[in-house]
């Protein structure tokens, strides 16, 4: 698993992420936030029953521009978010998963 040598917020439009094992990925803030793990984003999962998330209610001002950045350990960081929301941890494999996704869907997109 790779892990992060350079984090760089770039004008809270995105978010730059350089890594040991040579790639650079950036991110958008509103796909970052969109596809936050938290359990009241993504919903959980206790003794194989999925709970999906709560309702979501009108967006705040500020949920996508970062207010902080903090380390978790050697493993993730967690984004604070302009309106409050901390509950999201991205660890190094959800990141490089995200990464994954989110080429795929700019690829899907630019063969429309």
């Amino acid at each position: 698993m790779a892990k992060p040598k350079k984090i760089k917020l770039n004008e809270q439009e995105s978010l730059t992420i350089e890594w040991d094992n040579g790639k650079t990925n950036t991110f958008p803030l509103k796909f970052l936030r969109d596809e936050s793990p938290d359990a009241g984003n993504k919903g959980e999962t206790i003794l194989w029953k999925h709970i999906p998330p709560p309702p979501k209610g009108p967006d705040k001002p500020g949920k996508y521009e970062i207010a902080n950045i903090k380390s978790v350990g050697n493993y993730a960081i967690n984004i604070i978010w302009k309106d409050g929301e901390s509950a999201g941890i991205y660890s190094w494999e959800v990141l490089e998963r995200l990464a994954e996704f989110l080429e795929l869907k700019q690829n899907l997109n630019d063969n429309e």
